[in-house]
């Protein structure tokens, strides 16, 4: 069994929801061999410096989030993607301790799994940017600013689908060119939607 990261303890001891799940999830996941950090404010559990899986708490459940899971055969069909935009992350969802208990032998199966889709040097194929809706008020004001446009262009690619999901994503025109006007400036300064 891998060993506990004295760090990652404090997401386990102010959780105020999933505490018993959590510390279940933590021991079957670290009887995986994987070295716990603390990522994103919650634990991931890494193979040689490469995210593998980890795990966070919502309101309705908490759950494993595999990095590649979309690479998984997914056996036991429990695998579950957030939203349609999800493209590489795959969820498995717990509800209550009784629940994990009696699926730790899937859970560890699935872990190794993943393991081993990391040693295999495995990666997804993610859409290209240009397969994303371009909404047409973002079009129009790409098509009137060419430094706009050039500088969208130098985003990274994951920055470009944030920013066409995010614009995409609201459904009146009115509000899709208010959320442009928003950003306008934030993309002509090289940043992304969080940045």
């Amino acid at each position: 069994m891998s060993k506990m990261n004295p760090e990652v303890d404090f997401f386990f001891n102010k959780a105020e929801k999933w505490q018993a799940e959590f510390e279940k999830l933590r021991t079957i996941v670290l009887d995986c061999d994987l070295t716990e950090e603390l990522k994103w404010g919650v634990p991931c559990y890494t193979y040689e410096d490469n995210n593998i899986v980890l795990m966070h708490g919502f309101k309705e459940y908490c759950a494993l989030l595999f990095h590649k899971g979309v690479l998984l055969k997914d056996a036991a069909d429990i695998l579950i993607q957030q939203t349609e935009n999800v493209q590489a992350k795959r969820q498995i969802r717990f509800s209550d301790v009784e629940e994990i208990e009696e699926m730790a032998h899937i859970l560890k199966a699935y872990i190794h799994e993943a393991i081993e889709v990391e040693k295999a040097g495995l990666e997804v194929e993610f859409k290209e940017t240009s397969e994303f809706e371009m909404p047409e008020e973002f079009q129009n004001k790409l098509d009137e600013n060419p430094a706009l446009k050039t500088a969208f262009e130098a985003l990274t690619p994951g920055r470009q689908r944030g920013y066409l999901l995010y614009f995409a994503g609201a459904k009146q025109s009115k509000t899709r060119k208010s959320r442009v006007e928003k950003y306008t400036q934030h993309i002509l300064d090289g940043k992304g939607l969080n940045d």
